[in-house]
């Protein structure tokens, strides 16, 4: 799996590589919540081809993992915004005890203390919304990893982002903010040993670091000065309609793969189906499973949605191939009236 590099903010669009490619998300300033629909579909996706590779057929357990995983997603995130609180403790307990050195220098018993009284770090450890979630969700990685806090924190200090902003005697909230985003993009999310360590804790998260950095980032940039309620921790699904979404796209899709599969076998006379690769069978069975039995998602939004998905997950050949198959497939199903959907514009 290749590592993302995030390389830009500019208001609200993302800019971030992976590999040798190029992305941009914007970001909404009105939601608030971590999963959307199509990180949905590639957790589906993504448990569907496990189930494939271990040969299970035990359902309920598959399906048990797979919102296991999503769940897991709410800690990723809470771990990541926890860094910076985590950071700032250190810090301060670093300043106070060299104040306390026999031979203190000058600079050490009158430190400078704009890093650590930050504004945005004080929001953040003040927030009751944020505690409330930590101490929910038991995260205490920090706790028990602090050298991971210390590499950050080294690396913040040796950094020109930090020299910059400390040298700065202008105080502004603005200037607080900005410097908490730049800090969290240019040092933090880079870190490969964090990376690594995020990783090695849960693989599952590997495709999901993108998705909650991205949020974090989101949210760090729209908190404002002297609002009550400034922060809060996001839900995990937008409604229970989404959290459905997972449960329904799996067992429809796994419990109807054969017909799914006849749908687009005799789509490909110049292909072997056993030339084809198998993500690339779910992910044609996942986006003709949301045809036919998901009235409520417009045909457009299912053809966009598995498109992206294999630009990300798949090859370029492979992305003009389920490209192909799907649009001929639609119009095909759409003649013999086959595709039946709910609401205007739908189709």
């Amino acid at each position: 799996m290749q590592k993302t590099e995030y390389l830009k903010i500019s208001d609200y669009i993302f800019y971030f590589k992976k590999g040798n490619d190029y992305f941009c998300t914007l970001i909404n300033k009105s939601s608030y919540k971590v999963v959307n629909r199509r990180h949905i579909r590639v957790k589906v996706m993504q448990s569907i081809y496990a189930m494939h590779q271990s040969g299970s057929d035990n359902l309920e357990k598959e399906e048990k993992f797979l919102f296991y995983s999503i769940d897991n997603i709410q800690d990723l995130y809470l771990i990541m915004l926890s860094s910076l609180i985590e950071i700032c403790k250190t810090e301060t307990v670093f300043l106070h005890k060299s104040s306390l050195k026999h031979l203190a220098t000058p600079e050490e018993r009158n430190p400078n203390e704009k890093f650590i009284k930050n504004q945005i770090f004080q929001i953040l450890a003040e927030n009751n919304s944020l505690s409330i979630a930590l101490e929910n969700r038991k995260i205490n990685n920090w706790t028990l990893n602090d050298d991971y806090i210390l590499l950050l924190l080294t690396d913040i200090k040796a950094s020109k982002l930090y020299a910059d902003y400390m040298s700065n005697s202008v105080n502004t909230f603005e200037e607080d903010r900005q410097f908490i985003v730049d800090l969290f993009m240019e040092v933090i999310v880079p870190n490969e040993k964090l990376y690594d360590y995020l990783e090695d804790d849960k693989l599952t998260w590997v495709d999901d670091i993108p998705l909650v950095n991205t949020h974090i980032i989101k949210q760090l940039k729209a908190i404002k000065s002297g609002e009550n309620d400034n922060f809060r921790v996001p839900k995990l699904y937008k409604d229970n309609e989404d959290k459905d979404f997972v449960k329904d796209l799996f067992r429809k899709t796994v419990l109807n793969e054969k017909e799914l599969a006849k749908e687009y076998l005799d789509k490909t006379p110049n292909w072997d189906s056993e030339r084809i690769a198998e993500i690339d069978t779910i992910i044609l069975k996942m986006a003709i499973c949301e045809f036919l039995k998901f009235p409520s998602i417009p045909v457009k939004v299912t053809l966009n949605e598995y498109l992206e998905v294999a630009k990300e997950y798949s090859t370029p050949k492979s992305s003009i191939f389920i490209n192909g198959i799907l649009d001929n497939l639609v119009k095909e199903l759409q003649a013999s009236k086959r595709i039946i959907k709910a609401g205007r514009g739908l189709m």
